[in-house]
């Protein structure tokens, strides 16, 4: 088994038993990932850390496992776990809370032009990263962008693939903008026909770009695809509001604080803003 050391930014002159130490007497309870203990151990046989203080920790993480009741009954039933899962009001409730947390972004061409959304489900639409059987039940599909009336693209926020240690590779890292020819691609399917955008952001983008050229677009944190094109289409008036800003360059997002929040200069987005089809 691989091995991670933990991260110690800011007391990379302890030792590993001085930064145990000045964890838990921190507060800390408990150490994820962590199974070696002798250090640990060393410590409170040293009297460095009262056994007591150990034995509020255990006190404390057993609290809450007696009061979630995994003492009482700590085995799942299958059966009962499915139905709840698949739990038509369950399911209308998750829903609901997707729809809920999109974020409207850009509903005009420019300044100047009439509202883009919500389409009307008369048209033929362009559809990328969206099942066709689901987009059907909102407009004609098409396979060719000629054919289109509007193009509707599901991206994502770009990254760049690492190979760092275990830990990181569970994460998406590195650059925020769009790289070539990708960005191209994308900014002449816009340029072809009005195109709305929504991006999944597992983390914030840099696409000024992206913005300009897009007549409308939107974003999401985890979505299905029904209840992105049910913002799209009108079915659902978005109400949500952005939980960081947006920044307009990757050098922007360089001279950034790591301890300040919002503090990028010219966001293309600030934080909190959202708008919906009563205000455009």
């Amino acid at each position: 088994m691989e091995i991670v050391e933990g991260k110690y930014w800011g007391v990379e002159n302890l030792t590993v038993k001085e930064r145990i130490k000045k964890v838990i007497d921190a507060g800390v309870d408990q150490f994820g990932g962590n199974m070696n203990t002798a250090e640990l151990l060393e410590l409170i046989e040293g009297g460095q850390i009262k056994e007591s203080r150990i034995d509020q920790s255990v006190k404390r993480l057993l609290r809450v496992k007696f009061q979630l009741g995994l003492f009482d009954n700590p085995y799942v039933d299958v059966e009962k776990a499915e139905q709840i899962v698949t739990n038509k009001e369950s399911v209308k409730k998750g829903k609901l809370a997707q729809r809920k947390s999109i974020v409207l972004l850009k509903n005009k061409i420019d300044i100047d032009s009439s509202f883009v959304l919500p389409l009307s489900k008369n048209l033929k639409i362009y559809t990328e990263n969206i099942k066709k059987e689901i987009a059907s039940e909102y407009a004609t599909v098409v396979d060719s962008l000629d054919d289109a009336d509007f193009a509707v693209l599901r991206l994502q926020t770009p990254w760049e693939p690492r190979n760092g240690d275990m830990i990181e590779s569970f994460f998406h890292q590195g650059y925020l903008n769009f790289q070539e020819p990708e960005l191209s691609r994308i900014l002449e399917i816009a340029k072809e026909k009005p195109t709305i955008i929504c991006m999944y952001f597992d983390r914030p983008a840099v696409m000024p770009e992206i913005v300009k050229s897009s007549a409308a677009m939107l974003c999401e944190f985890g979505a299905t695809d029904d209840t992105v094109l049910d913002i799209i289409f009108g079915k659902f008036n978005p109400t949500a509001k952005l939980p960081f800003e947006i920044p307009s360059s990757m050098e922007a997002v360089k001279n950034q604080k790591e301890d300040i929040p919002y503090d990028s200069e010219n966001p293309v987005f600030e934080f909190g803003f959202g708008l919906n089809y009563g205000m455009n």
